[in-house]
């Protein structure tokens, strides 16, 4: 073990691993200050750039620039009223509140100190859980595993929505996308209407970076509203006050922590959810709730907590499993995939050094966004006034650029183009994108592990249930299924005739 730490040090501090950190670092700060840019764009960004790079430089890449993202969400959210991210949106009216006070620099420096004290317990989570999900996942087959997949497209449909049926649409949508191409047990071309680019099936970069990136675009241009005019706030320094905020809101912290590593955790929730639910969970048990709206830290301080922290907790399922927590996890699987670090309880045992790599990373991510973000903050007004008629047809250029780096086709900028046509359309119609992209990440997993169960059983369902955990998996999914029928029928029942 000694031996594997050593190489992962020897990995992630070398000079050229560290000068991509820093480039990252400051890519997902501007990405995340931008309004309508996501933590999830620049993830999709960045992955062509990854093709050039070693395993480790391209993790490392992902993880700060996500990382950052996350946290200057805050600043425009703050300054501007408009959250750069949908994570930074559950408290943006709260932190806006504060900054008419004059109070913009407690804001801020709530939301980047307690972001990296959020993200370093998912780090100490992620360490402490991942091995020992390892051993136990090591005693899966392909039974256990295909109760798994389905429990985790269960959980994004019911999750991710508010209204699970638009949810089971796009995930439907997103299994059959996973079907195109020979990509299938039985080697047969499905879906491609005789076009030679489709054998392959629907390429994943280029899908993420249409969903994520140009549908994004597209909501721009579409746009009409007035844009917002920054706050003429003073900002002096944001660390004042940090420890006092720390010593009067432990329980706040704590709790955002937790909450949000376990909602990372859950395949298709994210630290989006995660800033919400810690949000009406820090009013609902504060001992002043009536304060929040008005510009109340704590909310801030609890949130802040949960952001980051979800990050982590979504890379718990991604290693074990290869099951993404959230859609930036499902990209980086395919980053994964594509470095030969396939997710995996095999992952702990063959390669180590390449999992406390990750661990590392992550430790490095959320102590560097501290001065990082300090000087983002400081420059925030001069970012956000970046003409936004500018920044956007850039975006776009790079968005082709990185579709067509992938197999120098044009087809695949084609894919992108449509994709970002369609999820704009889903998402302006209500329907959410996550259940979609996990739908494609698994409904190959899905359909591999059920017809390899079906082999092995003789054709037997009864089998899925065979084996303890699997039993035990299926039932739960079941219980899923089916609770909301139950919940539906005991409240008929409890309405007096």
């Amino acid at each position: 073990m000694s031996s594997a730490w050593m190489q992962a040090f020897g990995m992630v501090f070398d000079p050229y691993n560290i000068v991509v950190m820093l480039g990252a670092s400051l890519f997902g700060l501007f990405v995340g200050a931008v309004p309508g840019l996501t933590a999830t764009m620049a993830t999709a960004l960045l992955v062509p750039v990854t093709f050039f790079m070693a395993p480790i430089p391209a993790i490392a890449a992902m993880v700060t620039a996500t990382a950052m993202a996350i946290f200057s969400g805050d600043i425009p959210g703050c300054l501007l009223r408009m959250p750069g991210t949908p994570a930074s949106a559950a408290y943006t009216d709260e932190a806006y509140a504060m900054t008419k006070k004059g109070l913009a620099e407690v804001a801020l420096g709530a939301g980047l100190v307690f972001s990296a004290v959020g993200g370093l317990f998912g780090t100490a989570v992620l360490m402490v859980a991942a091995p020992t999900l390892a051993e136990f996942a090591l005693k899966f087959s392909s039974f256990e595993y295909f109760w798994l997949v389905l429990m985790g497209l269960t959980c994004a449909v019911f999750i991710s929505s508010d209204k699970p049926l638009k949810g089971l649409v796009t995930l439907f949508l997103g299994l059959l996308i996973a079907c195109v191409g020979l990509g299938n047990p039985a080697a047969f071309p499905r879906f491609t209407f005789g076009n030679a680019n489709l054998l392959g099936g629907i390429g994943m970069v280029p899908l993420m970076i249409g969903a994520f990136a140009v549908s994004e675009i597209i909501r721009y241009v579409v746009d009409t509203s007035p844009q917002a005019l920054i706050v003429d706030a003073k900002i002096g320094n944001v660390f004042k006050g940090m420890w006092a905020l720390a010593v009067k809101y432990p329980k706040q912290i704590l709790r955002g922590s937790v909450l949000g590593t376990i909602v990372g955790a859950l395949p298709g929730a994210g630290a989006d959810i995660a800033a919400w639910m810690s949000y009406a969970m820090s009013k609902k048990f504060s001992k002043e709730p009536e304060k929040f709206g008005t510009g109340h830290v704590e909310g801030i301080v609890e949130s802040g907590s949960a952001n980051n922290s979800a990050l982590a907790g979504a890379w718990i399922p991604a290693l074990v499993f290869g099951i993404p927590g959230d859609s930036i996890t499902a990209i980086v699987i395919g980053v994964l995939y594509m470095k030969n670090m396939n997710p995996g309880p095999t992952l702990f045992t063959t390669n180590p050094q390449n999992i406390y790599a990750v661990y590392l990373l992550f430790i490095i991510a959320n102590l560097i966004m501290l001065p990082l973000g300090y000087l983002c903050i400081k420059v925030a007004k001069g970012i956000l006034k970046v003409p936004r008629d500018v920044l956007m047809p850039v975006i776009l250029l790079f968005c082709v650029v990185g579709a067509f780096a992938i197999n120098n086709t044009g087809f695949d900028v084609g894919v992108m183009l449509v994709a970002g046509i369609v999820a704009y359309l889903l998402e302006t119609n209500g329907f959410p994108m996550t259940p979609l992209i996990l739908g494609v990440v698994l409904g190959g997993m899905l359909e591999e592990n059920l017809v390899s169960s079906l082999i092995k059983s003789d054709g037997s369902v009864l089998a899925f249930f065979g084996r303890p955990i699997a039993a035990t998996l299926g039932v739960l999914t079941l219980a899923i299924w089916f609770w909301p029928l139950v919940k539906r029928q005991f409240a008929r029942r409890a309405v007096p005739a």
